[in-house]
């Protein structure tokens, strides 16, 4: 088969196998790439050479892989900048000691137990050509490698960021990222120097003159991307050109150098400027060719250089099973002994010693550097490549168990003690309703006691690896207008988003998650129907364990007449609670409009409003009785007198319950010019 149809039927074949088994991945939620790492040994010999050799033969000739390895390393040298681009100073802020202590000692320990398991491991497996202190040196660099770029998507999707563990731990991994990649490339100086022209010495300082020269001159020199990025308000096709090029050329010098291209890669994007905007957008440019095209084809690969047949008897698998305890052993044990003694609990500490035993993506670009340069043997690669599959599978189970989602609401609690906070969730599904969602949040509490939480909620397919992991949660587009408005206003936003596949169920369980005492919802109108209750806000009132409100928007004037009707029900006391703080916080008068059947006795117990001094206290509020047999008639006659906003109970009096799919409400929304929230009350007793 001709060249390129061969290169164009592997990419077709890889991409779609890596798209499927990352989404059965991430159905029993594990990170897609985990997926992905292993579509692409399910395309090696292990699999479909062993099963259909005849099909891996024609798919998969030998004359064909060189072309599919350059276009593999091409995704490499992109992810690597891309990861040294998330790499950012800031996360060192009040955290550099303990967090250069724990990295180092999770550096150290693996580092130590690798160059022990290879006095064990040398006379059986090591090649001949291969000197003990290479196999020795490499060993102890690979043990000690964490997966920093699937470690914090993981700490994303928890929303454990913005805890004391998530804090620490991505810290963490940006040090030991860095210094694990400085160790291995004094490794690959010191084996590369046996086979080039180069000495170690030439190697060694010429590669600390590079590093020095960026660290210092180049980043000061690339600033005026970020300058030129601020004036144009974008990224344009010439500045993405011109950082390319850098990296380009930064790869091109570290493999001249001796120590490989990947360092190069990975130190430019280590000096890139790191104004938010522009690393956002910048990633947003690179990431999704890179992750969703280029680095599966890295996978397939390195699958195809994985013949786990190599494993052949139970003395080979023990072998496998030692490495992967000693891999636990020094990861997990160094960093939460180091993160015990510098002052977290042991459950805090354990959960950063799982997170940090996270090897992921990064550990097979280590290995494969290894395997290309011959310093460990076939069988050797198999075990380190399983051992990367096993650590990085065991980090999401076990996080769960030793760091449970109770321990990071009590987290949230405990940071608010003492403090009257209001805690609203604000979720945003287009652009442009997230202004009008911030407006009303912030007429129900006054701002020092206001915590708004602005999530979005992404499809499956808009998973990324990298962007937005390191830095504090990713600001999607969705958000930037609510943001943006926020800053106006000098209030602070918590921003979330993430990858959903049920919104209803997601809004339910990160409002009990962060606390909310309300979901705050738009209404956008539907394709298929106009029913207010319907969808995903049908969901969200009947699994959310908190109070809802539905936000259906009509105009942008100020709220200064609120009209509450009223017919005694739980919802309607709702409404009426969540109408005196609009009346206490944004100054507007109240009417409430508690309509009751004619000839109702004076003892009937929905009159009881009337004496109830929590509810009608405020001279922003005022009462008005209305005897009537059709309450929804009253409520549209008397909406349409020039009221800014109607808050109004879920309840069968309004048309709202139990029927949630009918269209009585609409009239409501229909008939009358001002806007309307739609309030549900939980009851935790029914519930």
């Amino acid at each position: 088969m001709h060249s390129l149809l061969t290169l164009i039927l592997q990419v077709g074949v890889i991409l779609a196998l890596a798209r499927f088994v990352g989404l059965l991945f991430r159905r029993i939620n594990q990170p897609q790439v985990m997926g992905e790492m292993v579509a692409g040994i399910l395309l090696g010999p292990s699999l479909l050479g062993w099963a259909l050799p005849g099909l891996s033969a024609a798919l998969f000739p030998p004359e064909s892989l060189p072309s599919l390895n350059a276009v593999s390393q091409i995704g490499l040298l992109l992810f690597m900048f891309l990861v040294g681009l998330e790499l950012d100073p800031q996360l060192l802020r009040g955290r550099g000691h303990s967090a250069v202590a724990i990295s180092h000692t999770s550096i150290i320990a693996p580092f130590l137990l690798g160059t022990g398991l290879a006095l064990y491991l040398y006379p059986r497996l090591a090649e001949h050509h291969v000197t003990f202190a290479q196999f020795a040196l490499f060993m102890g660099a690979a043990m000690s490698v964490t997966a920093f770029p699937v470690l914090a998507r993981i700490l994303n999707e928890r929303n454990l960021l913005r805890t004391k563990v998530g804090a620490t731990t991505i810290a963490c991994a940006a040090v030991d990222d860095v210094t694990a990649w400085c160790i291995l490339a004094g490794v690959v100086a010191f084996v590369r120097t046996a086979e080039t022209q180069h000495t170690l010495s030439f190697t060694v300082g010429g590669s600390l003159l590079y590093v020095a020269v960026m660290v210092w001159g180049g980043r000061r020199a690339l600033r005026w991307l970020e300058s030129y990025y601020l004036n144009r308000g974008r990224l344009t096709q010439d500045s993405i050109g011109i950082v390319l090029l850098c990296l380009l050329g930064s790869a091109w010098i570290t493999e001249w150098l001796g120590i490989h291209a990947l360092f190069g890669a990975f130190l430019i994007g280590a000096v890139m400027p790191k104004q938010a905007g522009f690393v956002d957008e910048l990633v947003g440019k690179l990431e999704d060719v890179t992750v969703v095209l280029l680095l599966p084809l890295f996978f397939a690969y390195t699958g195809l250089r994985t013949r786990i047949g190599l494993l052949n008897g139970a003395t080979m698998w023990l072998d496998c099973g030692l490495v992967i305890v000693v891999a636990v052993a020094g990861k997990f044990g160094g960093s939460a002994i180091a993160a015990r003694l510098t002052g977290l609990s042991w459950r805090e500490a354990s959960a950063v010693g799982v997170l940090m035993n996270t090897r992921g993506l990064m550990e097979l670009v280590i290995l494969t550097i290894g395997l290309d340069l011959g310093v460990i043997p076939p069988s050797v690669f198999v075990m380190m490549v399983l051992m990367a599959l096993v650590t990085t599978f065991m980090t999401t189970p076990l996080l769960h168990w030793v760091y449970p989602l109770r321990m990071i609401r009590e987290e949230a609690v405990a940071a608010d003690a003492g403090r009257e906070i209001y805690s609203v969730l604000v979720p945003v599904g287009l652009p442009s309703s997230g202004p009008d969602l911030l407006r009303a949040a912030l007429t129900l509490a006054a701002p020092e006691g206001l915590r708004i939480y602005a999530l979005h909620l992404m499809r499956a397919s808009d998973q990324a690896l990298i962007g937005g992991g390191a830095r504090p949660p990713h600001y999607d587009e969705a958000l930037q207008p609510l943001i943006e408005a926020a800053a106006e206003r000098a209030v602070t936003v918590h921003p979330l988003a993430f990858v959903s596949r049920d919104a209803g169920k997601d809004i339910s369980a990160v409002a009990h998650d962060k606390g909310a005492q309300l979901i705050l919802m738009g209404w956008h109108k539907p394709v298929l129907s106009q029913s207010i209750l319907g969808g995903t806000v049908n969901t969200v009132m009947r699994e959310a364990r908190t109070d809802v409100a539905v936000y259906v928007h009509a105009h942008d004037a100020p709220w200064c007449r609120v009209l509450v009707p009223y017919s005694g029900g739980l919802h309607d006391r709702a409404a009426l609670e969540l109408a005196r703080r609009v009346a206490k916080h944004n100054g507007a008068q109240v009417t409430v409009l508690h309509v009751v059947q004619p000839q109702r006795r004076s003892g009937d117990p929905q009159l009881g409003l009337t004496a109830n001094p929590d509810l009608t206290d405020s001279g922003h509020v005022q009462l008005r009785v209305v005897e009537s047999n059709d309450p929804l008639e009253t409520a549209v006659r008397e909406v349409r007198q020039g009221y800014d906003l109607l808050i109004i109970g879920v309840s069968e009096a309004w048309g709202l319950e139990p029927a949630f799919f009918g269209r009585r409400h609409e009239r409501l929304a229909a008939e009358s010019a001002a806007s309307l929230l739609i309030v549900r009350k939980f009851d935790g007793a029914s519930a």
